[in-house]
This record gives structure tokens, C-alpha cells and sequence, in this order.
């Protein structure tokens, strides 16, 4: 796995000569552990360490396959919405509307005309039309944040709004049942005993690791989170490459939703409230610094597995869902420390 890293890259190669005895310099295992295999390898321990709790508290229950694809399945929507944020905050941003958009995604792609349209043709028109709502919020969003020149915060939080809002008025406060019986058997089945929406998520998670860390796109999404101004130095198109962040990122939100409709088959207002605060919060557990400059998709994914194998914990021990969340505030809390740490840390060693 290769992870992005601008201050790695902005910092040069290391000085060859000139060592003495004294100097201090770290073993491979050390720097091994110190740089994205390290956190990845500290991920899956807690990862680990989750599931013996679950296994010694709930009994083989939880340690079963089909508790396992549970847990992966309810991780699956938040994770495909965490692989857009990933993106997003690795360039120095912010979205605080994708759970918005994907409930008016969810909406729009189950109006009655829509779904009529997709009955004469075929069940597509419906992804189609979810992805590009989607689409379209994140267009939006990049518009006013590249080139409005709008605090991201305060772009997001007014899509967020307004998204949610539109939702209602076209559903008219109600929940729309998805009718297209095409979508639904898609959807719904399975390939090789694995539901297709873990599938979906498999195939979200490998496209955002290759676009991330094997392309032009990939670096220079980490370059401008980096250091933006350097980056607008070097040639990049700042503000065109921030829109397309966050047409990502609504294109996920769009994904998630067809998911969603998959999984409840309703369109409805209120799917993916505070979807935007689990998917950050995986993120940055999953080691992508707030700030932005460096993202791991791995590390998102194990981010989203642990929420979701906590959750999981409770739930199979009967635990309060505020006793949940208050362990849940602590991770996160715990995570943006060790960031901080790390980065005083790295910054420490340089010359």
C-alpha cells in the first residue's frame, strides 16, 4: 500500500554524508513504524481488538460470517461517502453536505416519473439519476468554493441546508417506495454469497486507493493540501482541481444513495442525517490529517470498520446507544491528538 505524503515530498532527500557518531538516526523498523504502515498496523490492532472484545461479550455470534458481513455491510455506505471525504480533506477541505445530498439523491431517484421512466427502459435510470444529482450538489459546491471563493465550511453548510430542505419539498414530507422491481432484484441479490452492496463498497475502495495514490489526480489533490500557494507554483490548476474534489465527493454521496435505496427501498429526506460527521470522523481516524496534505484510503476503511464493529458491540450486547457515542467522541478525540503529536513530531526532526 502507498500512501500520499506532500511533506515528505516537499522535504527532499535525506542528507548522505556528514553523520556522526552522535547523530541519532532511526532504524528501519522505526521508520517503518512512524510512516503509514505504521498507523495502518496500529488501525488494525484496535481493529483486532474490537473483535476479541465482541467474540468474550457476545459469544460465536459475533465472531460468525454472517455478523461479519452485517458489520461490513452497515460500514459499506458510510465507507463509500468516507472515500469522497477522503479526497475532500486531503486537499485542505471540507464537506458537511454529502448526507444531505444523498437523501435528495434518494429522493429524486424514486419520484414517480422516474421510476415510471425506468419501468419502459430500464432500472439504470435510476442509478443514473442518483449519481447525477449527486454529481451536481458537488458541482455546486466546487463553483462556489474554486471559484466564489466561499469558505468551504460555510459553502457545504449552506448545501446542507438546502439539499435537505429541497428533499422535503419534492418528497413532500413523505417516504417514496422504490416500485422498480428491477432495481430492487439487482441490488438486493448476491455474487458468491457476498451481498452486492459490499461489492460496491470493494469497488469504491479500490478505484479511490488507485486514483489516490497511482495517478496526476492523486498528487496533486495531496500538493495542493499540502501547500496550495506552492501548488499554484508549480503549474497546477488549483481552482479547477477543488471542483472536481468535490464533484467527487458529491459523486459518492450519489453512490451511497443508491445503496441506501437498495438497502431500505425508500427515498426519503431524512436518509443520511449526520452521515457527514461519521464519514469525517472515519477519516481522520483513519489517519488523513485534517489540514490536509495527507490521505490514506486503507486507512479510511479501517476508520469505518471500527465505527462500525463498535456499533456492532453494543448493539449484540444490548449497550446504550449513548454510552455508544460517548466512546465513539473519545476515539475521535484520541485519533486527532495522535495526529497532532506525529506532526509536532515530524516537524521536530527537520533541520
Amino acid at each position: 500500500m502507498s500512501e500520499q505524503n506532500s511533506a515528505a515530498t516537499l522535504a527532499g532527500p535525506p542528507p548522505t554524508g556528514g553523520q556522526t557518531p552522535t547523530d541519532k538516526t532511526p532504524s528501519a523498523i522505526g521508520r517503518m513504524l512512524g510512516g503509514s504502515a505504521g498507523r495502518s498496523l496500529g488501525l488494525v490492532i484496535a481493529l483486532l481488538a474490537l473483535f476479541v472484545v465482541g467474540t468474550v461479550t457476545a459469544g460465536d455470534r459475533f465472531a460468525s460470517f454472517e455478523n461479519v458481513l452485517t458489520i461490513i455491510r452497515f460500514a459499506s455506505i458510510i465507507g463509500v461517502i468516507s472515500i469522497g471525504m477522503t479526497f475532500v480533506i486531503t486537499a485542505g477541505g471540507i464537506d458537511l453536505s454529502v448526507g444531505s445530498v444523498m437523501g435528495l439523491a434518494t429522493v429524486v431517484a424514486t419520484l414517480s416519473w422516474v421510476q415510471d421512466f425506468a419501468s419502459s427502459t430500464s432500472w439504470i435510470v435510476m442509478v443514473v439519476v442518483a449519481l447525477a444529482v449527486g454529481a451536481g450538489a458537488g458541482l455546486i459546491n466546487g463553483i462556489v468554493i474554486a471559484y466564489g471563493n466561499v469558505v468551504a465550511f460555510i459553502a457545504t453548510l449552506a448545501m446542507l441546508v438546502a439539499a435537505r430542505g429541497l428533499a422535503e419539498v419534492l418528497a413532500n414530507r413523505t417516504t417514496q417506495i422504490v416500485k422498480e422491481q428491477g432495481f430492487l432484484s439487482a441490488m438486493r441479490g448476491d455474487l458468491i454469497g457476498v451481498p452486492i452492496l459490499i461489492w460496491i463498497f470493494v469497488i469504491v475502495v479500490i478505484a479511490g486507493w488507485f486514483l489516490l495514490n497511482r495517478t496526476t489526480f492523486g498528487r496533486r489533490t495531496v500538493a495542493i493540501g499540502g501547500n496550495l500557494e506552492a501548488a499554484r507554483l508549480a503549474g497546477i490548476k488549483v481552482k479547477r482541481h477543488i471542483m472536481y474534489v468535490y464533484v467527487l465527493a458529491g459523486l459518492t454521496a450519489g453512490i451511497a444513495a443508491v445503496m441506501m435505496l437498495a438497502r431500505t427501498t425508500a427515498g426519503t429526506s431524512t436518509h443520511g442525517t449526520l452521515y457527514e460527521l461519521d464519514a469525517i470522523a472515519a477519516v481522520v481516524v483513519g489517519g488523513t490529517l485534517l489540514v490536509g496534505g495527507r490521505g490514506t484510503i486503507m486507512g479510511t476503511v479501517l476508520g469505518v470498520l471500527i465505527f462500525s464493529t463498535l456499533t456492532n458491540v453494543f448493539t449484540q450486547n444490548n449497550l446504550s446507544t449513548s454510552v455508544q457515542a460517548i466512546a465513539k467522541g473519545a476515539i475521535i478525540v484520541a485519533a486527532v491528538m495522535l495526529q497532532q503529536r506525529l506532526a509536532n513530531r515530524s516537524r521536530s526532526r527537520k533541520p
